[in-house]
């Protein structure tokens, strides 16, 4: 997997379907589809600086509440796949983002998932505010993203609005 820098880049991850991801119509099978933007999540989280190391060293973590995905092509065994990560939207507690999933130079998506997740006490579990810090430097990535088109996939309702 690689990152950019999310204030000035998408979150870019790069994944190639694993054999065991095939299914017996010899394509990707769903299952693994979100595999791999859940991948793509961790690589964005890890960029925002709420990844792996926050969680361990914050005891605090990110849940997903809903996602939404649209299967657009077929990806088969070895194709090599680019996922983009776009900050949707955010507030105190909550992100809304978008995966877009690419095979090949034809720069149409073959999947996209949108998810909205929120920030958890891992000691309460029970959702709290950013802290400053991380607030700060995830509204400094809205910076860049806001000025993006969204998708036009983006804003199938996944929960309450933000």
């Amino acid at each position: 997997m690689s990152g950019g820098n999310t204030e000035t880049t998408l979150t870019r991850t790069v994944i190639t379907v694993e054999p065991d991801w095939v299914d017996y119509n010899g394509h990707m099978n769903l299952a693994f589809y979100v595999l791999a933007f859940d991948k793509a999540t961790d690589n964005f989280y890890d960029q925002l600086g709420i990844g792996l190391d926050y969680r361990t060293q914050q005891d605090s973590s990110m849940f997903t509440l809903g996602i939404n995905v649209d299967y657009l092509r077929e990806v088969f065994q070895g194709d090599e796949l680019l996922i983009t990560t776009q900050l949707l939207a955010v507030d105190r507690k909550r992100l809304r983002y978008i995966h877009q999933m690419y095979q090949g130079g034809d720069g149409s998506p073959v999947a996209v998932n949108e998810c909205l997740a929120i920030h958890v006490d891992m000691n309460s579990r029970k959702s709290e505010p950013f802290p400053v810090t991380i607030q700060a430097r995830i509204d400094e990535a809205m910076v860049f993203h806001q000025g993006l088109a969204h998708p036009v996939s983006a804003g199938r309702r996944l929960g309450e609005k933000l």
